[in-house]
């Protein structure tokens, strides 16, 4: 009896999460046939505004746009009348895919057990079904990447493309990052000369840096032993999937915000000849120097985050893009130090708060679209409207970094996405019941 008891009770919370977990929107089919935007503003990224611009996509790839451009006869027309096409904006970091309700553990696949995890993949675990994923494309947020936590070495990001059946649909960069979340005690300060030797890792972190350092040496023996004599050697997935990383294949995605810790990760870069990309970077600023040398860019975890420091100014996270952009930094804002998962649909307001504290607007624009897109390395694919780029793209009433603006169409690699979600289907359900109501019924 009471066995039969706890299995009702796991069942009955299982159809109890299923709701909440599982997405109804059907992903988008393949493109047939040409697409041919007219009377649109097209907001290229990377070059002019085009006025009363026409932008053609096929199989997928946009193969021409222009002011007036003639559609090909077989293409399907959309008229806009006026309104404006944005590449699709991307989300440089977040958890999408991986956790669903904080309060729910079920919900969390976030981190593996243990502190180095270097074979982790967040693809792997990415669930395609996420009510999280209708709610940020619906913001024309359609590209995002997805990165494991916890420990030192969490593993492997990945980056998503937000309409799929399956997390292999989904999956456009299947490893696009290493995940370290840098150790912090002590200082450690490298301001050398250019082309000087950068200290061997700093000493910031003592004896993690020393376990990371470790880790990277006897991956790269390991490899070096198993080429000479596949015999001689166990397989170690821990090793084989640092491969990539020590190829230069894959970059290391440094969680750091303190100066020291930004400094000494990118002194081990430099001394293991990999690249590194800082993931939050509230003090980079006192890192320009170091930064510029070895052209390490910046992901800003968020924009909307309180003061780190008691004496800093209050709008310090605010202003910090600008401060970047005018120490010559490269950078791109994210926003899940402070939206979370569950709300990167804002990612457009946290640029449009750096806009409004001093960034241009049209570098804020640029740091959700064209900047992440060149950090990550899929500037060839996305960021911008140009020839031979995915048609991942979407159409707004105006500013997408203004609330008042909203989606009206979206399509991510040339096929249609579905623009509903929970939210739409709430605001619907409770709009007919207010409706109801105000009619005595």
């Amino acid at each position: 009896m009471v066995r039969f008891s706890v299995r009702l009770l796991l069942l009955t919370a299982c159809f109890t999460v299923q709701p909440l977990m599982a997405s109804d929107q059907i992903p988008g089919a393949p493109q047939t046939k040409p697409v041919a935007i007219i009377n649109a503003v097209l907001h290229t990224v990377s070059g002019p505004v085009i006025e009363a611009g026409t932008l053609v996509f096929d199989n997928g790839r946009i193969t021409e746009l222009g002011p007036r451009l003639q559609p090909p006869a077989n293409a399907v027309v959309i008229d806009l009348q006026g309104r404006h096409v944005f590449p699709g904006m991307i989300e440089s970091h977040s958890q999408l895919g991986l956790t669903e309700l904080s309060s729910t553990r079920a919900t969390i696949d976030t981190s593996e057990t243990g502190r180095i995890n270097p074979n982790v993949t967040a693809a792997t675990a990415v669930n395609p079904d996420s009510e999280l994923i209708p709610v940020t494309r619906a913001n024309g947020v359609l590209v995002a990447l997805s990165a494991p936590s916890g420990g030192l070495v969490s593993g492997k990001a990945s980056l998503l493309q937000l309409d799929g059946w399956t997390s292999v649909d989904m999956t456009l960069q299947r490893e696009a990052g290493l995940v370290i979340n840098w150790p912090s005690s002590g200082r450690s300060f490298f301001f050398g000369a250019p082309g000087a030797e950068a200290p061997a890792g700093g000493e910031s972190g003592g004896s993690a840096v020393r376990e990371l350092r470790d880790l990277f040496s006897d991956a790269r023996a390991w490899a070096k032993a198993r080429t000479a004599n596949p015999d001689s050697q166990r397989y170690d997935i821990r090793f084989a999937s640092l491969q990539p990383v020590l190829a230069g294949k894959v970059p290391l995605i440094v969680a750091a915000d303190e100066a020291d810790e930004i400094q000494a990760a990118v002194a081990f870069g430099v001394e293991q000849k990999m690249q590194v990309i800082i993931f939050g970077g509230y003090d980079a600023e006192a890192c320009a120097e170091l930064l510029r040398r070895y052209q390490v860019p910046v992901i800003i975890s968020a924009v909307h985050r309180d003061p780190r420091n008691d004496h800093d100014d209050y709008d310090a996270a605010y202003t910090l893009p600008e401060r970047l952009r005018r120490a010559g930094i490269r950078f791109c804002i994210s926003g899940s130090a402070r939206s979370e998962t569950w709300n990167t649909r804002n990612l457009p307001y946290q640029a449009a708060t750096a806009a409004a504290y001093g960034l241009p607007r049209d570098e804020a624009l640029k740091s959700v679209t064209l900047y992440p897109a060149q950090i990550l390395g899929i500037a060839d694919r996305l960021g911008s409207l140009e020839p031979g780029r995915d048609a991942t793209i979407f159409v707004s009433t105006g500013d997408p970094l203004e609330t008042d603006s909203q989606v009206t169409h979206a399509w991510i690699q040339g096929r249609v996405v579905d623009l509903s979600s929970r939210h739409t289907e709430l605001a619907g359900k409770y709009g007919e019941k207010f409706r109801r109501l105000k009619e005595g019924r």
